[in-house]
């Protein structure tokens, strides 16, 4: 009798070993969602403002599943562009798969969506708009890497050599990630009509359109945070028309000689705010255009490079007005320039109260300039207006300086002189030998609140007449 209970024990085991595996593989199962997406226009180079900002959305956590993670298991919030068809071969095309992802993504009802781009896998997507509004926030998270094709020949001749990957009418997207955007720049820097190529820095005629390689265009509330991005072949990141921007703790690297590789390039764009991020590249770590204020830069590392600058401005005799810009408790090194200000002649409008404190300065060869006479040739002709530039601050830069140039340059226009130029707490050494060169000064008006090394004894005192008579466009 004591065994008559022994069966239909082992019976019950026996079948429930079954049914558990069947349960298991029943719950990786998922409803396929309906997916489309929409052929946005070719976007203008001239875009408007926006208005309104407000704050971007909360980054809600979003883990990164390993590349042998059930792709399929995911939830209504969650967008592996691995179910939408990317193989992240590193050759595939992935760009059908990319634009179904984001426009599943962007009309769900989620309040925030996170589109995933995983670990360990390369995909390769061909120059494309990602097109808002959206429903509530968006997270493009990437953890592998992205590349376009590989160099001019292998762009699609009836895409854009313009731009790669643009983001247009978005309002509250996050990019962020441990990944890599490659911008696989290399065939791009080669063209013969690039400045870098030829005898002494000249350049062949011939096509010369280069990508950028990220852009959002008349977008809002964005986040960028944690990428890293290298050899673009043009900017790296460029913000057209956009609000509230915040860019945080990102690394962008190309070549020293890279032409026109721009870490950040920010143009018609307001409240800005770029921290806590190191760039070294062929060209400006960041770049301000025309119609930006309210921009605020904070611990970077920049260099090599042509350093940070405002400009160039005013070119082709065109209004720029730009005003309210901080750069703080930064390091520049190793670069053509510190800190600039650019303007062409000819240019009209102005910019105004910036700031630029607490920055060291390692062997760089200009490392306080203001340029009214930015050309690139020799065929400059002299103009009598200009873009009227007036109070800016230097204060505590500190550093060395290659011996070529002079620690200070502030060339004005005649006509439209620099006013309220203010220096204090300024020490700038040569990088090399003993001897300090003198600033340099032409048409600027400021003063030294405390003693600098070198001494600034040519800044003149005062405004000049053509100011005091308040005929200089002031924005």
């Amino acid at each position: 009798m004591r065994h008559s209970h022994i069966l239909p024990l082992a019976l019950s085991l026996y079948f429930l070993t079954l049914f558990l595996p069947t349960q298991a593989r029943y719950h990786f199962h998922k409803k396929h969602k309906h997916s489309y997406y929409h052929n946005a226009p070719e976007i203008s180079p001239s875009p408007s403002p926006l208005s309104g900002p407000s704050s971007p959305p909360d980054e809600p956590p979003c883990p990164s599943p390993s590349v042998d993670d059930n792709y399929q298991n995911t939830s209504n919030n969650l967008f592996d562009v691995r179910a939408f068809g990317a193989v992240g071969d590193g050759v595939t095309d992935a760009t059908e798969s990319f634009k179904m992802a984001w426009d599943t993504a962007c009309q769900s009802d989620s309040a925030i969506k996170v589109i995933l781009v995983p670990q360990g896998l390369s995909f390769v997507i061909q120059s494309t708009i990602f097109t808002g509004p959206c429903k509530g926030g968006l997270v493009l998270k990437v953890d592998g890497t992205l590349m376009p094709p590989d160099g001019p020949d292998s762009w699609p001749k009836n895409n854009s050599k313009r731009q790669w990957l643009v983001f247009y009418r978005v309002n509250g997207l996050s990019l962020e990630g441990s990944g890599l955007i490659d911008g696989r720049g290399a065939k791009w820097w080669d063209l013969p009509c690039k400045p870098h190529k030829g005898p002494h820095g000249t350049t062949s005629p011939g096509p010369c359109d280069s990508p950028v390689a990220i852009r959002f265009f008349m977008s809002s509330n964005l986040s960028v945070q944690g990428l890293k991005i290298k050899n673009s072949p043009q900017f790296h990141f460029r913000f057209d028309g956009c609000e509230s921007v915040h860019v945080e703790s990102i690394y962008i690297t190309a070549p020293a000689l890279s032409p026109n590789t721009d870490g950040i390039h920010i143009e018609n764009t307001n409240d800005v705010k770029i921290y806590n991020s190191v760039i070294s590249n062929g060209d400006d770590c960041v770049s301000i255009g025309a119609g930006c204020h309210d921009v605020d830069i904070k611990n970077m590392t920049c260099g090599p490079g042509h350093g940070i600058s405002i400009g160039s401005l005013g070119n082709h005799n065109s209004r720029a007005c730009v005003s309210n810009i901080t750069v703080r408790d930064s390091v520049i090194k190793v670069s053509d320039n510190g800190v600039r200000i650019k303007t062409w002649q000819g240019g009209s409008g102005s910019v105004s109260g910036v700031t630029f404190s607490n920055i060291h300065m390692e062997s760089v060869r200009n490392p306080i300039i203001i340029d009214q006479f930015y050309c690139l040739s020799k065929d400059c002709s002299n103009k009598t207006s200009a873009v009227f530039v007036s109070n800016i601050s230097y204060t505590n830069i500190k550093g060395t300086y290659d011996i070529r140039h002079p620690p200070m340059h502030f060339a004005c226009s005649d006509s439209v002189p620099c006013t309220n130029l203010t220096l204090s707490d300024i020490e700038l050494l040569p990088a090399q030998g003993d001897i300090v060169l003198d600033p340099y000064c032409w048409s600027a008006y400021g003063s030294s609140e405390t003693l600098t090394i070198p001494p600034v004894s040519c800044l003149l005192e005062g405004l000049p007449q053509s100011i005091s008579g308040n005929d200089v466009d002031h924005c």
